[in-house]
């Protein structure tokens, strides 16, 4: 490959007017209605931001403009990228990120951290009952006929209980903060949550792009994760941990997150294998390796539930292994995340967290639910019909932002199709409110200037055999659109490295 030129475009005239990052970040409109991560008010820094005005006092536009160019290029160097879907086709693109990083303070990561151990631990603690028990269900806490009705509840797994009871090892929680200046839980991902590759991925380009805007700052790192996840992995194995085999189970290099299945499988040091690389005998798990073949003890798989096995799942799918559901359900192996774990992926079975949490930890969450009407239930259904143009509407079962429909962009016919829709099968929607995620100064090309767009963030909780891990920060996403509320890669949203700060 060639040296690739580093395009700089600005006029001496622009140069001229804009000579510093703050003369830049002085044409910054505070968005009406929403909070503002960095401005407490036009041209006054939030206080966990002040660490970064003086970086924007001294350096030059021109010189700013060098490094996002720079860091551009190695995201393109280091083959950083994701699958950008629309409705003609989808492409292979750079991974969107923004130099401006977004700053936690010590005191706000200190409840979000609390928060989402309390909250895995009652999902975990729910899935266990509901495939045991089902007391929860029994008690009418949740509705039984949700879970039942539910494509992702696996009856295999009735009765059996994995290493530790823990069924959702990785968690990905996506979190907003209103423009009350609250955060809330927007939903779970615990199927396969990915994301987690940009999240180090953002901080060494962070690093080496701006290695000064480091010195003297007391960050907590990301670069742990991949030990924490090993370690994590190895804790639930039925082996003696010396000798557990992990291995991190891919659809292919055509998944639009295979940069990740490859990126963490590297940095683990583990195996990354397909399908036909495995291959069950006397129910155990082997892999194919030059010469002989490698007991597995642990698979971390990157694919659902419907193409893990055959003989159980999809009898066409030739993407998992023969025979590997049996191999597990007598332990002879551990999924991670263990196959129906889908059941609390459901965004109607998102609703009732706060209520597992006092049910099984007689706690109170402490971070609150997106308001949430469940569609299936009458009067959420007659509420939500009633007051539908200032609703967003979701499936329960899609991600990456696909099927959301913000009711107020709709004309008149659309909405009513949508209601009809929603009527004609209402356990397939939720409905929220319209929350208007916070703002954060995000530096868009095309402008060139700062402008402020809406963010969130996806946390990244790990548990084990008595050990848990929540990855300070996370990935926070942006919705590079003017106004836009999608902030999923998957549709042109972008990424900021996120600094939680110790104290």
């Amino acid at each position: 490959m060639g040296t690739r030129k580093i395009p700089f475009n600005l006029t001496s005239r622009e140069i001229g007017k804009f000579n510093t990052m703050q003369n830049l970040l002085g044409q910054y409109k505070l968005k009406d209605g929403c909070f503002d991560e960095v401005f407490e008010q036009k041209g006054t820094y939030r206080p966990e931001y002040k660490l970064l005005e003086s970086i924007a006092n001294n350096m030059d536009v021109s010189t700013f403009y060098s490094l996002n160019e720079e860091a551009k290029l190695s995201f393109f160097n280091q083959g950083i990228t994701y699958a950008l879907y629309t409705a003609q086709e989808s492409t292979e693109t750079i991974f969107q990120f923004d130099l401006m990083p977004r700053v936690v303070s010590a005191e706000e990561w200190d409840v979000l951290e609390r928060g989402l151990i309390q909250r895995n631990t009652a999902l975990n603690m729910f899935i266990h009952d509901v495939y045991n028990d089902a007391k929860i269900l029994k008690d009418k806490v949740v509705p039984a006929d949700l879970i039942y009705s539910s494509k992702h509840f696996v009856h295999e797994m009735k009765g059996f209980s994995p290493v530790g009871n823990i069924y959702c090892h990785i968690a990905g929680t996506d979190l907003i903060r209103h423009s009350d200046g609250n955060y809330y839980i927007l939903e779970d991902n615990l199927r396969s949550p990915s994301g987690v590759s940009y999240v180090l991925s953002n901080r060494v380009t962070l690093t080496r792009t701006l290695p000064n805007l480091f010195q003297g700052k007391r960050i907590h790192p990301v670069s742990q994760y991949p030990k924490e996840l090993l370690e994590t992995l190895r804790s639930v194995s039925n082996q003696q941990e010396d000798d557990v085999v992990c291995v991190l189970l891919t659809p292919g290099q055509y998944n639009s997150a295979y940069y990740e299945h490859s990126f963490l499988a590297k940095m683990m040091g583990i195996e990354l294998v397909e399908g036909p690389d495995l291959f069950v005998e006397n129910d155990k798990v082997y892999m194919n390796t030059i010469g002989k073949k490698v007991k597995v003890d642990v698979i971390y798989r990157r694919i659902d539930d419907a193409f893990l096995d055959p003989e159980v799942f999809r009898k066409d799918s030739m993407l998992g292994v023969k025979g590997l559901m049996n191999a597990y359900l007598k332990g002879n192996v551990t999924i991670v995340n263990a196959p129906g774990t889908g059941i609390s992926d459901d965004k109607a079975v998102c609703v009732f967290v706060p209520d597992m949490i006092k049910y099984y930890l007689s706690e109170e969450p402490i971070i609150s639910n997106v308001p949430t009407y469940i569609c299936e239930k009458p009067a959420d259904l007659a509420y939500v019909l009633e007051n539908i143009s200032s609703m967003v509407i979701k499936p329960v079962d899609m991600s990456g932002g696909y099927g959301v429909t913000i009711m107020e962009e709709l004309t008149k016919e659309e909405t009513e199709e949508v209601k009809e829709k929603i009527k004609a099968n209402p356990r397939e929607y939720i409905a929220q409110p319209k929350m208007m995620l916070s703002c954060h100064a995000t530096y868009i090309e095309d402008l060139r200037q700062f402008e402020p767009r809406h963010i969130d963030l996806r946390t990244f909780a790990l548990m084990g055999k008595d050990r848990s891990y929540i990855l300070p920060g996370g990935l926070t996403r942006v919705a590079l659109k003017r106004d836009s509320l999608i902030v999923n890669s998957s549709q042109g949203g972008g990424s900021k490295d996120t600094w939680v700060m110790m104290n």
